[in-house]
């Protein structure tokens, strides 16, 4: 039992690749981890159902191969015009996934003696240090496939939200449809990793958990949770920007929790390793979020209190309004910055929240100043935005249990 690092290797035996570019991004993941290939039916020959043996190692070889084309098709800059086809495979690989478990839980079930039979391992990819982990304990094994199962959806958000043509005469544009879709996709990315937290973390003995590779260690599982969340929520507000209906109330309400999921990322995430690769982008990812929703929670709170009729309240809409602006700037530059650092990718065009706020931030915030000029000077004003109210996080992971064993592990039990 234990945890090993190897040298700079792939998923299929040479160096681990660095993409130079991985295209457009609008949903941040590091990757995605692959599983080495095992021989099952050499750890567990003699000792298990041959039967089961066979299922569960073809099903793991379907794994691996799926999640090794995956991998490099992720680490590829795609075509938008390929977003169907890897919505696809990615559906696939989440369905493989699946499968898998219900056997793989059986190596974990109560009274098991295999549980440290077999030794496996897998690819990492924010963990410098070791390039691949590997450890004789299945709850491991259980642990990394919900980390991949949530990755998988990850990948399907931003295939989602990337634009595309309908051929109907406009601009590539994301549907109302596909925002609505990821955030479904979110709150199952979510859910597996709240599971993990919840359910396999706690599994696994300290000693062991210490060893795991910072893309899989408790703080980085709850901060990729919130961010699917955080990334829900910004769904949520795009929606209701463009719904004549949605208050302005509302739109503060979701800009508010936006900031409130993106400060708990922060809190949460660990100390990544920040000289280069997965773990530096992934921290300017989660800055420029956190930065870009505190310009749409004061933009729309100095609305609110703009309505006001008093001085006071006049005063504190232009401060919010002139932060909101300040933060809109700050969010470009980390932007940049995060998309500039390797590997490189690209913005899509806005849509959503981020074109809303790029369109209005700027006009509203200037011609406000300017209507109350007369009363409020820039220099009363900047630096000090009054404090953003305080909601309840409205969105949770969705409910996830692993799944039951598959039914040969009861043929397993009554041979036993």
């Amino acid at each position: 039992m234990g945890c090993g690092a190897s040298s700079q290797k792939d998923a299929v035996g040479g160096h681990r690749r660095r993409p130079g570019s991985v295209g457009d991004v609008v949903v941040f993941l590091p990757g995605l981890r692959v599983p080495r290939s095992v021989d099952l039916a050499q750890a567990l020959g003699g000792r298990l159902d041959r039967s089961i043996v066979e299922r569960m190692s073809a099903l793991r070889a379907r794994v691996v191969e799926m999640a090794m084309q995956e991998s490099a098709a992720a680490l590829k800059p795609r075509r938008k015009t390929a977003a169907a086809r890897h919505g696809s495979s990615t559906a696939n690989l989440l369905q493989a996934l699946e499968d898998y478990l219900p056997f793989l839980l059986g190596l974990v079930k109560e009274g098991s003696t295999l549980r440290h039979t077999v030794q496996f391992t897998w690819t990492n990819q924010e963990d410098n240090a070791a390039e691949e982990t590997t450890m004789a304990d299945a709850w491991y094994e259980v642990l990394s496939v919900l980390h991949l199962m949530a990755m998988v959806c990850l990948l399907q958000a931003n295939t989602l939200l990337l634009p595309r043509s309908y051929g109907d005469g406009y601009a590539p544009r994301v549907s109302e449809e596909s925002r609505r879709a990821t955030v479904d996709v979110f709150l199952k990315a979510a859910g597996y990793l709240d599971c993990a937290i919840r359910h396999v973390i706690p599994q696994i003995p300290p000693e062991l958990r210490r060893q795991l590779p910072v893309d899989l260690v408790e703080g980085n599982l709850k901060a990729l949770s919130l961010q699917a969340l955080g990334q829900g929520v910004d769904m949520q507000l795009g929606l209701a920007i463009d719904s004549p209906k949605a208050t302005l109330a509302v739109k503060r309400r979701l800009a508010c929790e936006m900031v409130k999921y993106w400060q708990q990322v922060q809190e949460s995430i660990p100390d990544l390793p920040g000289s280069d690769g997965w773990g530096k982008k992934h921290r300017l990812f989660v800055k420029w979020k956190y930065v870009e929703a505190k310009a749409a929670a004061y933009y729309f709170h100095g609305l609110i209190l703009d309505e006001g009729n008093t001085e006071k309240s006049h005063g504190m809409a232009i401060a919010a309004l002139q932060a909101s602006e300040e933060f809109l700037k700050e969010s470009k530059r980390i932007s940049e910055a995060f998309h500039a650092t390797p590997p490189t990718s690209r913005s899509p065009t806005p849509f959503g929240t981020a074109k809303y706020m790029f369109d209005k931030i700027p006009k509203d915030a200037s011609s406000k100043v300017r209507i109350n000029q007369d009363l409020y000077t820039q220099e009363k004003v900047i630096g000090t935005p009054p404090p953003l109210p305080d909601f309840a996080l409205a969105l949770t992971p969705d409910d996830y249990d692993l799944p039951p064993l598959d039914p040969l592990w009861n043929k397993e039990d009554r041979r036993q």
